[in-house]
């Protein structure tokens, strides 16, 4: 492994390299007493662990020993492919619950006292709570709520379609992430890969303007073509291009608190090192039908440990998939404790708001 320079963490976290006995070798996060209670943080894309740099001390003080990993695909973790063609199997929600057993399995525990998972940490996180509730204690899902494991029956999905049918004609960013030129045209974004990671993450705080969600009509091409162009691109647009319109000016990356130059070059030194792709199958084999039809002998199957969901009010993740929300509460969960938005945040809550999405969890595992 090639040596790296130590990422610069707030007291008390430390990183270290684990072997999970998986082929993976686990890059995690920790801060706390190891004899305490264990709390693990699912990050999402495009972060890495580093995402939960502000919450841990909070949590750690709190009495957890609290473990964020590198995810396969992203950060510091080894093991995974990078490449566009290959095995999506080690992508899909059922290989990466069985990630989180062996990591917990190498931490010495048998089980988690509790987890929270972010944007596509939340997924990962409820079908670990779903499939394995016996290594699962209480989950909090953030920013994208989990509907349940997929539909049995064979359904055509015609959205792709009808998006470019429109009169603006529009691409769902999840079927753009799939393709192949999605990792090439991020990581060498014509602005650069750190103005590009910057306009990203403005573009999906509550520092842009333009975020005021509400909740969609349905799953089609006008009801979702409504959300901003980050979620529903523009046909002829790369990503890259789609922020690049709303790139904040010098002064107001001054004045970023939540996301400094020193902590979005973190971001931009380890993608720009490993690039997208292995966050990109995530998306992919969410797309893959052979996958999906495994999955689905999980349909109707409900997360039977106690569940809450938190996202930032200025964050389209939770309205993006129309009654999604709904869902969760009412057929996915047998033992739904609410929804929490953080006003004030938008896609990255946890980094936006640290104070109020640590007080969140603290909260939550305190009355379960």
């Amino acid at each position: 492994m090639t040596e790296l320079a130590p990422l610069a963490l707030p007291d008390p976290i430390t990183a270290r390299f684990i072997d999970t006995g998986t082929g993976l070798t686990q890059h995690v996060l920790e801060a706390g007493d190891r004899n305490r209670p264990l709390l693990m943080l699912m990050h999402g894309f495009p972060e890495i662990a580093y995402s939960w740099r502000r919450v841990m001390p909070a949590l750690a003080e709190a009495g957890y020993w609290v473990v964020a990993p590198d995810l396969r695909g992203g950060g510091r973790t080894t093991g995974w492919t990078n490449a566009y063609d290959t095995d999506l199997r080690p992508f899909s929600m059922l290989r990466l619950v069985r990630d989180n057993i062996a990591l917990m399995r190498a931490l010495g525990r048998g089980r988690a006292d509790a987890m929270v998972g972010h944007d596509f940490g939340s997924p990962l996180t409820a079908w670990t709570a779903l499939v394995r509730p016996d290594i699962s204690g209480p989950v909090m899902l953030m920013s994208s709520p989990f509907s349940g494991a997929p539909a049995i029956a064979e359904r055509e999905d015609a959205i792709h379609r009808d998006l470019l049918a429109l009169s603006r004609p529009r691409k769902h960013y999840q079927w753009y992430y799939s393709e192949r030129p999605a990792n090439r045209d991020m990581v060498d974004a014509p602005q650069g890969l750190h103005a590009f990671l910057r306009a990203y993450y403005h573009m999906k705080s509550a520092d842009w303007a333009g975020n005021a969600p509400f909740e969609l009509g349905g799953w089609t091409a006008p009801e979702i073509a409504q959300m901003p162009t980050y979620y529903i691109m523009d046909a002829g647009e790369t990503m890259a291009e789609t922020v690049a319109h709303e790139m904040p000016g010098a002064d107001e990356i001054a004045a970023n608190r939540w996301l400094p130059e020193a902590d979005l070059a973190v971001y931009a030194g380890e993608f720009g090192r490993t690039g997208f792709q292995g966050g990109l199958n995530w998306y992919r084999a969410r797309l893959d039908a052979e996958l999906e039809r495994d999955h689905s002998v999980f349909h109707g199957s409900q997360i039977q440990v106690p569940v809450r969901f938190v996202a930032g009010k200025q964050d389209w993740g939770w309205a993006q998939f129309p009654g999604a929300l709904d869902a969760l509460a009412t057929r996915a969960t047998a033992d739904y404790r609410g929804t929490g938005l953080i006003d004030g945040a938008g896609h990255w809550v946890q980094q936006e708001q640290p104070e109020a999405v640590a007080a969140e969890i603290l909260e939550f595992c305190k009355t379960v």
